[in-house]
């Protein structure tokens, strides 16, 4: 079991119990899965540049990603349908929890001029967006074997209800928001 998991069952669920005041243990928000999306963009004319951003994908969540491709054609941005547009993992179980540790404990905290994430990226639902600017924070990757820097969004998906018990959940797993 993954260190995060065992800090958010013996630690986290107690103290949001307490704080939210639930009757039940199931009522205490989790993360049920985690999006990690990349729209390709320039790729869809350059096969290189999807295989690239596949397999960067593939090493920062361990897990291989779908190819997401347009459903129509969209002559202005040259797209016919059919063509990649984009390349997406969804993370669930014990790949989510080591892959939500390393982006709080060694990925976040490598940015350039880090002062935390914004603590206002919420939907109403709890669920937590966060973009990536480029894909070196993370020390999976290497600087020589990456042809260009690409960004990518995060989505956190989890069970709570409203943005408080959301961003209660994700400062005790360690998230570092920004304080306004």
């Amino acid at each position: 079991m993954s260190r995060l998991k065992t800090y958010y069952q013996e630690t986290i669920i107690p103290k949001l119990k307490e704080q939210f005041s639930y009757k039940n243990i199931h009522q205490v928000p989790k993360v049920t899965k985690i999006v990690i999306n990349r729209g390709l963009g320039e790729a869809s004319q350059n096969a290189k540049a999807l295989e690239s951003s596949l397999s960067e994908l593939a090493i920062i969540s361990g897990q291989k990603p779908v190819v997401t491709r347009s459903k129509k054609a969209i002559a202005g941005f040259k797209i016919r349908e059919g063509m990649p547009v984009g390349a997406m993992v969804t993370l669930r179980g014990e790949k989510m929890y080591a892959f939500l540790d390393r982006l709080i404990s060694l990925a976040l905290p490598r940015i350039r001029d880090f002062r935390g994430v914004s603590p206002k990226s919420f939907d109403g639902r709890g669920n937590y967006s966060l973009g990536i600017r480029e894909q070196l924070i993370f020390p999976e990757i290497e600087y020589d074997s990456i042809d260009q820097i690409r960004g990518f969004d995060i989505s956190i998906i989890t069970t709570s209800n409203t943005d408080e018990e959301g961003r209660a959940l994700l400062k005790e797993m360690g998230m570092p928001f920004r304080n306004k």
